[in-house]
C-alpha cells in the first residue's frame, strides 16, 4: 500500500494526468454502496446527468430522501442490506460511499481482479476514476478536475461558471448545429466553414455602444432634467406646491419614516417597495393615482443607480433589456394615463387596487413559503413572450403603484431566465418605466400630496446605501413573510372600511 501511495505521489509531480470521457450511464451497469449523505450526493450527481443511468444500490440503511430521489427514477433499484460479493456480478461501474475503510478496500481489490472500474469517496488513491463537478447549460457540459486533490474548489469553480455563463449558449448550440445540418461537401470544408461561424465565440468582445461612465451621466441628467422641469411646472401651475415649500405637513414624517423601512426591506429581498409604499400611502388616504405616484418618483433615482451598477458589472442582458423596456413603458404610460382619468373616481378605484394589493401580498408569502423548494425543481423551459410581460408589468404596475419586480422579476426567473441578468435587466428598465409613468402622472394630476411624494423620496434614498449592508444579517424568509402579512392587513383594512361605507 504504501508502495503504491508513493507511485501516484510521483505521477501527481507531473500534473493531472486524467483523460476525461463522458460515459453513456444507461449503457453500464453501475453499483453504489451506500444510502447516506455521500451516497445521496454521488446518486444525485449520476442521475442528474444521466436520469436513465442503469444504478443498483446496496446499503443497510438509507436517508429519506434518497428514496424521495427515486421516486422519479424508477429503473434504480434498492437493496437494503450490508454489501455481499454476489452484488458485483455483471457491474462496470462501482462507486463506494460508506464511512467503512476496510469495506471499501476489501471491495476495491475485489473489483481489481474482476476488471470492474471503482470510484471511493474521499479516498483518490483507490479510485480508478474520479467523479468531478459538472457544470450544465443544456446539452453543454463542462466537468471539472483537481486531481482529487480539492473537491471543494470543483464546487466552487462550477459555481462561478454556473453564473458567468449565459443560458443563451444553449440556444447557439442548436443554431449552430442546424448550419452544420445545412452544409454539403467534405470534412475539411465542412470544418472551414464552421470555423468561420464560430470565430465571433473567441474573438475579443465587441465594445459597448454605451459605456457604464456614459450610461451613469445619462441617468443622473435625465434625473435632473425630470427634476427641473417637474419643478418649475409645478410652481406656475400648482398653488398647493408653492404653499407646501412654506410649510411642511406633519405626516411627512410618516412617509419619511415608511419610505426608509419599505426601501430596506426592498433592499434585502429584492422586490416589494412598490407594494409596501402604494398599500401604506392608501391606508393614510392618498388617492391612488397620487399613491402610484410618489412611489414612482422616489423609485426613479433609486432604480437609475442599481441600474448602473448592475449594468458596470455586467449583469446587464441588453436583449432582455430591449424586449422589457419599450413595452413596459408603453404599459406603464397607458395604465398612469387611465389611473390618472379615475382620479375623481378615487372612492371606487382605491378598493381595487387594495384588492390587488392583497392579492400580491398573498403571492409574497406563497415565495417566501415555497422558496426552498425551488432550489431542487427541475429547470423549466425558458420564457420566451418577454414583450407581453413587460407591458403588462408596467401596466399592473402603474395602476397598483408597484408589481414590476414582483411580477416581471419572479416570472423571468420561474420561467428558466438567468437570475444574475434578470435582475440587472429589471432594475435598469424599471428606471425608464419609472420615470414615463411618472412624467405622465405629475402632467396630469394637480394635487400630488407632496409630502407623501417628498418623504417617501427622501426616506427611501437614505435607506439606499445601509439597506445592502443590513440585507445580509437578516433572513429573507422571515422578511417576505412579515411584508405579506403587512400588506394583507393594511389592503384588508381598505377592503373592509369600502364594504362598510357601501352597506351603510
Amino acid at each position: 500500500m504504501n508502495q503504491t501511495l508513493a507511485q501516484d505521489s510521483e505521477k501527481e509531480k507531473a500534473g493531472n494526468q486524467l483523460f476525461p470521457i463522458f460515459l453513456k450511464l444507461q449503457n453500464f451497469n453501475t453499483l453504489l454502496v451506500g444510502g447516506g449523505n455521500v451516497g445521496l450526493e454521488k446518486l444525485e450527481a449520476m442521475l442528474n446527468n444521466s436520469p436513465d443511468a442503469n444504478i443498483t444500490v446496496v446499503a443497510d440503511r438509507y436517508l429519506d430522501e434518497v428514496f424521495t430521489l427515486l421516486e422519479k427514477h424508477p429503473q434504480v433499484k434498492t437493496i437494503q442490506r450490508q454489501f455481499q460479493v454476489s452484488d458485483l456480478e455483471g457491474k462496470e461501474l462501482v462507486i463506494l460511499a460508506t464511512d467503512n475503510y476496510e469495506l471499501h478496500q476489501q471491495i476495491q481489490q475485489l473489483c481489481k481482479v474482476n476488471g470492474i472500474l471503482v470510484n471511493v469517496a474521499d479516498t483518490p488513491h483507490l479510485c480508478d476514476f474520479y467523479l468531478g463537478s459538472i457544470v450544465k447549460k443544456g446539452n453543454l457540459k463542462i466537468a471539472i478536475s483537481t486531481n482529487g486533490k480539492s473537491p471543494t474548489v470543483a464546487k466552487r469553480l462550477k459555481q462561478v461558471l454556473n453564473e458567468s455563463l449565459p443560458d443563451e449558449l444553449d440556444q447557439t448550440l442548436d443554431n449552430i448545429n442546424k448550419i452544420r445540418n445545412t452544409l454539403t461537401g467534405d470534412f475539411a470544408y465542412k470544418v472551414k466553414k464552421l470555423n468561420e461561424v464560430t470565430a465571433s465565440l473567441v474573438d475579443e468582445e465587441p465594445k459597448q455602444k454605451i459605456s457604464p461612465k456614459a450610461l451613469g451621466w445619462i441617468i443622473w441628467i435625465t434625473v435632473l432634467a425630470f427634476a427641473g422641469i417637474t419643478f418649475f411646472a409645478l410652481w406656475n401651475q400648482d398653488p398647493a406646491f408653492k404653499n407646501y415649500l412654506l410649510t411642511v405637513n406633519p405626516y411627512f414624517y410618516y412617509f419619511l419614516i415608511a419610505g426608509f423601512i419599505f426601501a430596506m426591506v426592498d433592499g434585502a429581498i429584492g422586490m416589494s417597495y412598490g407594494v409596501t409604499s402604494t398599500t401604506f400611502s392608501l391606508s393614510m388616504g392618498i388617492p391612488p393615482a397620487s399613491a402610484s405616484t410618489a412611489v414612482h418618483i422616489s423609485e426613479i433615482l433609486s432604480n437609475g443607480i442599481a441600474g448602473w451598477m448592475h449594468f458596470k458589472m455586467g449583469n446587464v442582458n441588453k436583449k432582455l433589456f430591449k424586449m422589457l423596456v419599450i413595452p413596459g413603458i408603453i404599459g406603464a404610460v397607458i395604465g398612469a394615463f387611465l389611473l390618472s382619468s379615475l382620479e375623481h373616481y378615487s372612492h371606487y378605484t382605491k378598493p381595487l387596487i387594495s384588492v390587488y394589493t392583497f392579492v400580491l401580498g398573498v403571492i409574497i408569502i406563497r415565495k417566501a413559503i415555497i422558496a426552498n423548494r425551488r432550489k431542487n425543481e427541475p429547470a423549466k423551459k425558458k420564457i420566451t413572450k418577454v414583450a407581453p410581460l413587460g407591458f403588462t408589468g408596467g401596466f399592473v404596475d402603474a395602476v397598483g403603484g408597484g408589481g414590476w419586480g414582483t411580477i416581471v422579476l419572479s416570472t423571468l426567473i420561474a420561467g428558466g431566465r438567468n437570475a444574475r441578468y434578470s435582475l440587472g435587466s429589471v432594475k435598469l428598465s424599471r428606471f425608464f418605466v419609472a420615470l414615463m409613468s411618472s412624467l405622465t402622472f405629475v402632467t396630469m394630476l394637480n394635487d400630488l400630496h407632496w409630502y407623501a411624494v417628498s418623504g417617501l423620496v427622501l426616506g427611501s434614498a437614505i435607506a439606499s446605501p445601509i439597506a445592502a449592508k443590513v440585507s445580509n444579517k437578516i433572513s429573507a424568509k422571515t422578511i417576505m413573510f412579515a411584508v405579506g402579512i403587512i400588506v394583507i392587513l393594511a389592503s384588508s383594512k381598505n377592503i373592509i372600511g369600502f364594504i362598510m361605507k357601501f352597506l351603510a
